[in-house]
């Protein structure tokens, strides 16, 4: 007799996570007796939700903003990549461990490599912002061999303090100046939440981007924000926010349930009509 295998996603609050969408979807697909639910945990219960993951009969969790950084304090082991990245947002069971890891780098990484086959690895990158999902998106293309990556915020001291941190790969730019460091591009990343709905828009001109550039946006509603409608118009190659999200589920799925999902266009459908 099989166990019935559950896991789910925690924040405060977590209604607007779709994470349930997905791994419903694959649980349905897959044939898994399982189940992946939303759980509000408020942040002076989250040692204690925690601690008893195994009493709960939860074989693991995704966690979302507020506990992304204190979920460290209560693993056994913190995986290279969540270290780098300072925030975890996957845990599972090795035997009695508890791991806590990020793969919010591969979901950034596998989409990209995905959608455009013929990005220009070896061109500097320059991303906008310098919050979570840009430490993310640092340690990926780092660890991918891009030789340089510039990188600019409105508040320059927070990219500065990223710079220091990632070391000498990345040149930080004056936000005032961005559209002076697209001419030799082969990747412009908007990591900040600017250009998504209820929003103020992100004012950037692209036209100096070389023609084989790629435009990623992080954003994902709207699919195609006012970057990638730009990118589009001038013939350059665009990538979308939705499969970062997609993709990052991944490996998360695989350690609770046993089978390594795949994300799918009837999946990216489901979650496109969960946001209309």
């Amino acid at each position: 007799m099989t166990t019935k295998i559950n896991a789910g996603v925690i924040g405060w609050p977590i209604k607007q996570s779709r994470s349930p969408l997905i791994h419903g979807h694959w649980l349905q697909s897959h044939k898994i007796d399982g189940s992946y639910e939303k759980i509000a945990v408020d942040p002076s219960d989250l040692q204690s939700f925690i601690k008893n993951l195994k009493l709960n009969n939860l074989s693991g969790l995704n966690v979302t903003v507020p506990h992304k950084e204190m979920v460290f304090k209560f693993a056994d082991e913190v995986t290279d990549d969540a270290k780098a990245i300072g925030a975890a947002n996957t845990l599972w069971f090795e035997g009695d461990k508890l791991i806590a890891g990020n793969t919010d780098a591969y979901g950034f990484i596998t989409h990209l490599k995905q959608s455009a086959p013929n990005w220009e690895i070896n061109k500097p990158a320059l991303i906008l912002g310098a919050g979570g999902a840009a430490r993310a998106i640092l340690y990926a293309l780092i660890n991918e061999g891009v030789p340089e990556i510039k990188l600019t915020n409105r508040t320059i001291e927070r990219a500065t303090n990223l710079a220091k941190e990632f070391g000498p790969k990345i040149k930080v730019i004056e936000w005032g100046e961005k559209e002076d460091h697209l001419e030799n591009c082969g990747l412009l990343v908007n990591s900040t939440s600017l250009g998504m709905t209820g929003s103020a828009p992100l004012k950037i001109n692209i036209k100096t981007l070389p023609d084989t550039a790629i435009c990623y946006d992080i954003v994902y509603a709207p699919l195609e924000t006012q970057l990638l409608k730009d990118a589009n118009t001038l013939g350059l190659g665009t990538v979308d926010g939705l499969g970062m999200l997609l993709h990052q589920a991944v490996p998360g799925f695989e350690k609770w349930f046993g089978v390594r999902p795949t994300v799918t266009d009837e999946l990216r459908q489901i979650i496109l009509n969960d946001l209309r």
